[in-house]
């Protein structure tokens, strides 16, 4: 391999190990934040020992995400270099205020809602986590108005020197990509917290026996919550992700044919299903479609003509030059875009489906269904990581679209030793991390409800249940 080729797969595997853990921390702030809501208003201990169980699943999370994040600062340094020449006047403004701000209110606020629970009057605290939650959201804004200049470059021009330098902030942060990228992905975190919520205490309800009727009402009215914020978050997202594609076909059209194996222009253009092609000779092998539903969706009418990937690079050499403007691995592009919409409706079935069988009280779920969403903990991180391939991957060769190929991004200093090692020396980290976050996050999910059920856990066998619940 060469230098370039292990600088992105470097980066890739940082990222997508990263993006494990930040759309969890998106919503389940918010979700904590709307558990505390609900026990401030009411004075329901149900609800303080909900917002303490998942309060410590958000908090260990969060650790996660702050440790693998700040390697990526790191690489766009080291491994690329001439990126960040070219464009570090614009990109590296929205990074330092994520961190200035948007970060330094995340991580204040989270340390006086976890130290100052018996300090602060109740309202004062329930603030401290909104605050956090609003932190978070606002955090990936920034993160990703930098992300969007590289899908979308605007508010720029090209100096004497060869850099892009800003020259319009305010077209920076209104960014058309931001305003549809940033509520799909805050959506996102939603659903993952919804699932993850949703998941977790159907594990719990499998294990805890039926005597102990607060404990299961506890997790029952979890379940419940987590699906409700699931189905109403994946559909958001779906909306938001199909304004995405309808926005992609004007400024990325190469993605989304990329997307859907299109290698010929179509009027009307069909939508494929399931695709083999030859991407050697750029041509389709094996190819199952939906005659006009791509055109449909893109403009809204099944006439409108979908350019194809063989009369695009036609159109790009023109433009810029001789060269291959085709992503690399197409079937990767293809797959990721299937695989993030099929978890996103399996999501969405899923959660009508818990709600339908949760609509009264008294009705408790059946056994297949509590371990079916169990296992559909892996759906939101599937739909984000495979999400974020089609986003990244599609955009190639260019790393920042139209105005920088990625080729002239990585640093002509960095050999392929040191990035070989240091790409071993990262997935051996994060896969040690790995263990130790969901080790932290199995024990804390068997074991503690707040410190109430941590004590039902342990109630020796002829003590009663409702004892311990209340803690006595």
């Amino acid at each position: 391999m060469d230098a370039l080729t292990l600088a992105r797969l470097q980066f890739g595997v940082t990222t997508i190990y990263h993006f494990f853990f930040v759309p969890l921390t998106i919503g389940l702030s918010i979700l904590v934040a709307l558990m505390q809501t609900a026990y401030v208003r009411t004075g329901d201990e149900k609800y303080k020992r909900m917002t303490k169980f998942w309060g410590k699943l958000l908090l260990i999370n969060f650790a996660m995400g702050v440790v693998t994040g700040i390697v990526q600062e790191f690489q766009f340094g080291m491994n690329w270099s001439e990126y960040s020449r070219f464009v570090g006047d614009i990109f590296g403004a929205p990074l330092a205020i994520e961190a200035l701000v948007a970060f330094f209110i995340e991580s204040t606020f989270l340390g006086l809602w976890i130290f100052g629970e018996d300090k602060l009057p109740r309202k004062i605290h329930l603030l401290t986590i909104w605050l956090v939650a609003f932190a978070s959201n606002l955090s990936a804004f920034w993160i990703l108005v930098a992300n969007s200049f590289m899908q979308n470059p605007v508010g720029y021009h090209i100096a004497a020197s060869g850099r892009a330098e800003m020259t319009d902030f305010f077209a920076l942060i209104t960014n058309p990509n931001v305003w549809l990228q940033w509520p799909h992905v805050a959506l996102g975190g939603l659903t993952t917290a919804g699932m993850f919520v949703a998941g977790v205490s159907a594990y719990r309800l499998l294990r805890i026996d039926r005597a102990r009727s607060e404990g299961r009402e506890l997790f029952r009215a979890s379940m419940r919550f987590g699906l409700a914020v699931a189905a109403v978050a994946v559909l958001g997202t779906m909306i938001f992700g199909h304004m995405q594609g309808q926005r992609m076909a004007d400024t990325q059209p190469m993605k989304l044919a990329a997307a859907e194996g299109l290698w010929n222009s179509e009027m009307p253009a069909s939508l494929s299903m399931f695709q083999i092609g030859n991407e050697a000779e750029r041509e389709s092998i094996v190819n199952i479609r939906i005659p006009s539903l791509l055109s449909l969706l893109t403009y809204n009418n099944p006439g409108g003509m979908v350019l194809g990937i063989n009369q695009l690079q036609q159109q790009y050499e023109q433009t810029y030059g001789p060269g291959d403007y085709v992503p690399p691995a197409i079937w990767l592009t293809y797959w990721s875009f299937r695989a993030m919409v099929g978890a996103g409706a399996l999501m969405f079935l899923l959660g009508l489906a818990g709600l339908w069988l949760g609509r009264k009280r008294q009705v408790i779920a059946p056994r297949w269904f509590l371990w079916l969403l169990f296992a559909a903990i892996a759906l939101p991180y599937l739909a984000n990581s495979t999400g974020w391939m089609l986003t990244e991957m599609g955009r190639q060769p260019w790393i920042v679209n139209g105005l920088m190929r990625i080729e002239r991004a990585v640093s002509p200093t960095v050999g392929v030793t040191e990035l070989l090692i240091t790409l071993i020396g990262f997935t051996v980290v994060y896969g040690v991390l790995a263990v130790a976050d969901v080790y932290l996050l199995q024990k804390f999910a068997r074991v503690q409800v707040g410190e109430d059920l941590e004590q039902t856990a342990q109630a020796p066998a002829g003590k009663p249940d409702h004892a311990y619940l209340a803690g006595r």
